[in-house]
């Protein structure tokens, strides 16, 4: 099968403006109420594929690393994304994980959109071509907002739909652009920042200040995780920068017992003002050293 690039007829280098002019000429080119040809609804299918993949940076990088793979079932030998569904009282939930030693552990790919929907979303109306593609009803989409504590650790809300008070539950390490299917609706999920911890998928990154005496003859610090604070060795002669890996200590993956790791950068905390005796202490220090 030909890859993206190949089949919007545009180069792996191709601008943000040049992919879709190309995607407008292929999706016109193929979509079925126009080409009534036998091939036209699998070709139009492979063109919004490729567009939506190649217009998602996160998609597009992945798409570039590892190929088509990364968006099939069982891709890498069984270790490629995969959907777990399960029910909880009225709702079902879907969700894409990864399985094994998969390199995109954690990464959200959604799955693909309705092409017909793609195709309404770009050019901003329904079929324009006669007779008009029969296709499913739109599912309604419904955005909510959590904490950064309520998404890593999970939560259960009451919100109302449609005149409905339901109760949702929100599984822990979902993250923002995840994308819950319950069985009448999809929720999209947006997180609030957190004022310390930095996320990346479903690591945690944290930058923990200590002091030079600390750095230069170690000691043991105290640093916080999402669950609780931990001790934290912090070995002589550690350099400004130093990351020190916490196994574990990340956010849980979604329908899974796996999580991500904690990484905890050692800044070297430089004091503006010193006292007389300080400086004294410090002066000696350096000829000690030099």
């Amino acid at each position: 099968m030909a890859n993206y690039y190949d089949i919007l007829g545009v180069s792996k280098n191709a601008s943000a403006s040049e992919i879709k002019a190309a995607y407008r000429k292929q999706a016109l080119k193929w979509h079925p109420d126009r080409n009534k040809s036998s091939e036209a609804t699998a070709k139009f299918k492979e063109v919004n594929k490729a567009f939506e993949v190649l217009t998602d940076p996160k998609k597009k990088e992945m798409y570039d690393q590892y190929g088509e793979s990364a968006f099939e079932r069982g891709g890498f030998g069984g270790a490629g994304p995969q959907n777990y569904q399960y029910r909880e009282g009225p709702f079902t939930y879907t969700y894409t994980t990864s399985g094994g030693e998969s390199p995109f552990e954690g990464f959200d790919f959604g799955g693909f959109s309705d092409p017909f929907e793609i195709f309404e979303q770009f050019f901003g109306f329904q079929s324009p071509f006669s007779g008009g593609h029969r296709r499913q009803q739109r599912r309604e989409v419904y955005e909510i907002n959590l904490t950064f504590d309520e998404a890593v650790h999970g939560v259960k809300k009451e919100t109302v739909i449609k005149g409905d008070r339901k109760t949702i539950k929100i599984p822990a390490g979902v993250d923002s652009g995840t994308r819950i299917r319950f069985s009448e609706f999809d929720l999209q999920v947006r997180v609030k920042p957190h004022p310390y911890f930095k996320r990346e998928r479903q690591d945690i990154y944290l930058e923990k200040e200590i002091s030079y005496p600390l750095a230069v003859l170690g000691g043991v610090i105290e640093v916080p995780t999402i669950d609780n604070q931990v001790k934290l060795k912090v070995r002589s002669g550690t350099k400004s920068g130093t990351t020190v890996r916490l196994r574990g200590q990340g956010i849980p993956y979604p329908s899974s017992s796996r999580r991500g790791d904690q990484y905890v950068i050692l800044k070297i905390k430089v004091p503006e003002r010193v006292s007389s005796k300080e400086k004294k202490l410090l002066d000696e220090l350096e000829k000690e050293l030099s």
